[in-house]
């Protein structure tokens, strides 16, 4: 753990502010939620909730699954980092976080299709040089939970996505989305 010299009072409703900094660094946003775990040592620790990461088994499933059936590698994330990946080196892509432009797509609930080898590409794993060329939302609850994508086949190659690949990343999210509300 480390410190960061930032001490903060408890209000009288039980309350404390999380400062500015350590949001922004640790990508929390209004709205997220977080668990609380207590230490033997008498810590208190705030923890990111992901309900993607809790279900990180069925994710490495299904990543599996679109991998054989997409003919692409798949890669499914929760807000922040990638939770399953098939197709590609796992140890590569194991904790990785989010890119800054499939972030923007999550924020506004958007989707990304390759549409021709000329589309502005997207590189949704931070550090990663593999584009995609379908990315969507996990929807639970009318909140974005994750994303879905398929990658191009090499970092050289970027392919537009089929119709069958489109309709796959969907029902990926989909099914995903699903598991996290039940």
């Amino acid at each position: 753990m480390k410190a960061t010299g930032i001490v903060r009072r408890i209000d009288d409703l039980g309350r404390v502010v999380i400062p500015k900094e350590i949001r922004r660094t640790m990508r929390i946003r209004e709205g997220d939620p977080l668990e609380i775990y207590t230490s033997s040592n008498g810590e208190v620790i705030f923890k990111k909730y992901s309900a993607i990461n809790e279900m990180a088994d069925s994710a490495s499933q299904v990543a599996e699954v679109m991998t054989r059936l997409a003919n692409c590698p798949t890669v499914v994330f929760d807000r922040d980092h990638v939770v399953a990946a098939a197709g590609v080196q796992k140890k590569k892509f194991n904790e990785c976080r989010v890119s800054q432009g499939l972030e923007e797509f999550l924020e506004h609930r958007k989707n990304y299709i390759c549409t021709s080898a000329d589309d502005t590409k997207v590189f949704p794993v931070e550090g990663i040089d593999r584009p995609a060329i379908a990315c969507t939302p996990i929807m639970s609850a009318g909140n974005v939970t994750g994303a879905v994508a398929f990658l191009a086949p090499s970092s050289e190659e970027a392919s537009a996505a089929t119709e069958v690949q489109k309709n796959l990343i969907q029902a990926a999210a989909q099914f995903l989305g699903k598991q996290v509300e039940d």
